[in-house]
Parts: structure tokens; sequence; C-alpha cells
């Protein structure tokens, strides 16, 4: 291929990723220098762009292919950044670490990107100290590189951690320097303040969204169902609906945990036992040994009931049998005075009935 000039960029990322994925680094080197040979003079552009599949592809054995190629071809701040991101996704901070000290002392600035990556795997890690400190280092050394994405990061890990004051600081200079907050940092600031138990603030910031989406209500309904008032994240749920936006399976997965728990329970009515319920729609599903493991663990003394999977469970269902069952529960949770649970099986299982309707038609001849 070499030779009769067939190869371009998608072939060098083809090639290196497999290779690298089986552990057959020396040759991924190999290749760069033996398609040199054959008239594809050493490109830093296409190093950069089989960097990134690899690191992409959690490969961050591309690090091995860089220090290798560095006399012939050298890394410039992109090629950093990729490798960056490459060993956060992996967990690697150490090596992340040494890559970010290897590209200042070259004369590098890391990008805005990679700052936001290495601060996110901070917060994930539970070293929520040492990413504030990368946090200020940017406000301090580099404040006009700051975009609407790094403070949105930095307000939603405040706000999950409870710390609204520090998120409205946060928030505060963000507007100071005329930055528009989006649906998705708004939302943050939501969840956080419903967390803390100060509903009519959290109110207030919803109610002047002009145009609230999907974050903005699952925002609310995080906040109300931590706060254990399921009625309440029900009801809007149904106003969600009701201005045109469409819950997603996490919203309805979101609901059933809060209204049944993560575990599920025993309802005080036989018709609507939860138990009832769901193990019997698995059966009918097909799904009967997940169901007998279910009933087994459960009966079985001194085992907890194990986390029912609401996400599976709807899924056995995400057909038009699965719309007669919900019309079904719905109609016996209605009986017995369930009338939020009701509601939410009832749209679901109309959900699935067009999306099926839908898919009929499309393989229809």
């Amino acid at each position: 291929m070499g030779r009769r000039h067939l190869v371009n960029d998608k072939t060098f990322r083809i090639a290196l990723n497999t290779l690298a994925a089986a552990r057959e680094l020396k040759k991924c080197v190999e290749f760069f220098h033996s398609m040199n040979a054959c008239g594809y003079e050493y490109s830093l552009e296409t190093m950069n762009k089989v960097v990134e599949t690899l690191c992409a592809n959690s490969l961050v054995e591309a690090k091995f292919v860089v220090a290798k190629l560095k006399e012939w071809i050298k890394p410039s701040g992109v090629t950093y950044m990729y490798l960056i991101k490459g060993f956060c996704d992996v967990g690697d901070l150490v090596e992340a670490s040494k890559v970010w000290n290897l590209m200042v002392d070259e004369g590098f600035r890391p990008d805005i990107d990679a700052v936001e990556k290495m601060m996110e795997t901070f917060f994930k890690i539970n070293r929520y100290d040492e990413a504030l400190k990368l946090f200020q280092m940017m406000r301090t050394k580099r404040m006009d590189d700051l975009s609407l994405s790094t403070y949105r990061l930095v307000i939603e890990w405040m706000c999950k951690r409870g710390n609204i004051a520090q998120a409205y600081m946060v928030f505060e200079e963000m507007r100071e320097r005329e930055i528009q907050a989006d649906n998705l940092t708004l939302a943050s600031l939501i969840y956080g303040l419903l967390a803390r138990g100060r509903v009519r603030e959290a109110y207030r910031i919803a109610e002047g969204i002009e145009k609230p989406d999907i974050n903005v209500y699952h925002g609310l309904i995080k906040g109300l169902l931590k706060l254990r008032r399921a009625s309440e994240a029900t009801q809007v749920f149904r106003e969600m609906i009701k201005r045109g936006c469409e819950p997603t399976m996490h919203t309805y997965i979101l609901l059933l945990q809060g209204h049944l728990g993560k575990r599920g329970r025993k309802g005080t009515n036989p018709l609507v036992n939860f138990e009832t319920i769901f193990v019997g729609g698995l059966v009918k599903a097909g799904k009967s040994l997940e169901a007998s493991k279910y009933v087994e663990r459960s009966l079985r003394s001194g085992f907890e009931v194990p986390r029912f999977d609401y996400n599976n469970f709807l899924h056995y269902y995400s057909n038009e049998e699965g719309v007669v069952m919900f019309e079904e529960v719905a109609m016996k949770l209605r009986e017995v005075g369930s009338v939020d649970l009701a509601d939410i099986f009832e749209r679901y299982g109309q959900r699935m009935a067009t999306r099926e309707r839908r898919r009929n038609r499309a393989v229809e001849p």
C-alpha cells in the first residue's frame, strides 16, 4: 500500500490502533519509519491524529510512540493535550501530571481543554481541593481563558458537594464577566439548592428560565426526590410533558426509584405489590432466570434484597406488549390511590407504543 501511495491518515489511525491494542508498540513506531521510507514524510499532524485516536480508545500506550518518535517528530501542545486527556480517562493522574509537567518544561501552555479534564478527574476521584487549586491558578494567571464550560464544571461539582455559597460566588463572577449561564449550569444550581432544602430559591431560578430543557427538569426532580418529595417531583414530570419536553429513560428511572426505592418495596395492597408487578413482568418477558434469582435472594434469610434494575425492566417492555402491561398496572395503581405511579407507567407505555409503531412503519414495504 505504501509503495502504491494508497495510504492516508485513516490508514495510520486504523493500523496504529490495531497494533497498540495488541501491545505491539515497537511495530507502531516502525510503521511511521516504514511509511517515511515509502515517501510519506514524518508529519506532526498525522501523529496527532493517531495519538487522538489511541487516547480516545484508552490506549495510553500512545505516550511510548510519541517518546520514540521525538527525534523525528517534535510533539506540540496538542499532542500533550491528547495524552493528558487519555491518562485522565483511564484514571492515571500520576502519568497525566508527568505529561503536564513535561509540556510546561518544553514551553507549552496547557490548553483549556486539558485544564478542564484535569479538574474534572480531580473532582471525580474526590480530590476536591486540588481541583479548586487548579481553578484558582487559572483565575489568577489566565482569567481570560476561563469560559462557560470551566465555570459550569466547577459550579456542578460545588453543588454536588453542597457548597452552595461557593457555587453562588463563582456564578456571580461568571455573570460579572458577562458570560451567559446555560441551562446545564442553572440545573446544577437548582439541584444544589434543593439538596440543601432551599426550595423557594430553587423554584425562583427555574421560573426565571425562559426555555427550560430536560436538564432543568432533571435538576428539579433529583433535588425533590432527595428531599423525599416524590409526589412533587411527579408534578414536575407532568409539567415538563405539558410544556413539550419529552422525558428520557433516565427520567422514568429517577421517578420509579423515588417512589419505590432503589431496591423496590412491597406495596400495601396486593394489587400493586412491587414484587408481583416486576417479577411477574420479568416472567412474562421471558426472563425467568432473572426473576428466580430475585425471588430466591429476597426469600433467603440474612440476605439483602438486591438492587432492582429498573433500566433492564423498562427495556424488556419497550414494545406493544409492554403498552398493554403498563396500562393494566396504571389501572390497578389508580384503584388503590397511587395516582403518581399510575401516571408514570401510563406515560411510559404511551411513549413505547408510539416508538414501536414508528419502527413498524419504517420496516413496512
